[in-house]
């Protein structure tokens, strides 16, 4: 008789997180948007009002690609964020008209290594702009979220946090499994 087939093969955990976030975000109104793996130092820091002595400009955080600017962008390098993707979301939008809801999945790249960071790993976030969006809506796509992707009985916390560039600013804790 025959044996079993066996399947070769399987996709890569990460796809699959990638895959269950995007439709997570997808069910409310988000939409995933994609972008190059190499970037320009506009994108990435300059539009962002990083400053030219901001730490993560420097050759020992950053994958620069590019030892001198090649043109009006500046140099070129490997993404070290998704926040570039917002800068081009908003720049298409402004002819297009509101509202944006995105999301940037992608590998970003940071000279980062040691025992718990690699050189490369996957970052996402989302972007909401609207005459209508509030706080309390970005709570509720955080609460969402964490009830989909973790467990319904998984709470989040806020906390207020000094983020450089964005005010207001705060961080999100997830309780644990065992303590929700």
């Amino acid at each position: 008789m025959p044996g079993v087939k066996q399947y070769v093969g399987h996709l890569h955990p990460i796809t699959y997180a990638i895959e269950e976030i995007e439709e997570i975000f997808k069910r409310l109104g988000f939409t995933r948007v994609r972008y190059n793996e190499v970037e320009w130092d506009y994108y990435a820091f300059e539009a962002l009002n990083m400053p030219s002595d901001h730490p993560a400009r420097d050759e020992w955080k950053t994958f620069f690609i590019s030892e001198k600017p090649l043109g009006p962008k500046g140099r070129m390098l490997l993404t070290p964020h998704t926040s570039s993707g917002q800068v081009r979301e908003m720049k298409k939008y402004s002819k297009e008209g509101l509202p944006i809801r995105m999301l940037n999945i992608a590998k970003t790249y940071r000279r980062q290594i040691d025992i718990s960071h690699l050189p490369m790993f996957h970052q996402f976030e989302g972007l909401v702009v609207d005459t209508h969006a509030t706080m309390a809506e970005l709570v509720g796509v955080l609460d969402f979220f964490v009830k989909e992707f973790f467990s319904p009985e998984r709470r989040i916390r806020l906390r207020p946090y000094h983020f450089r560039f964005t005010e207001p600013s705060f961080e999100v804790d997830i309780s644990c499994a065992l303590c929700a």
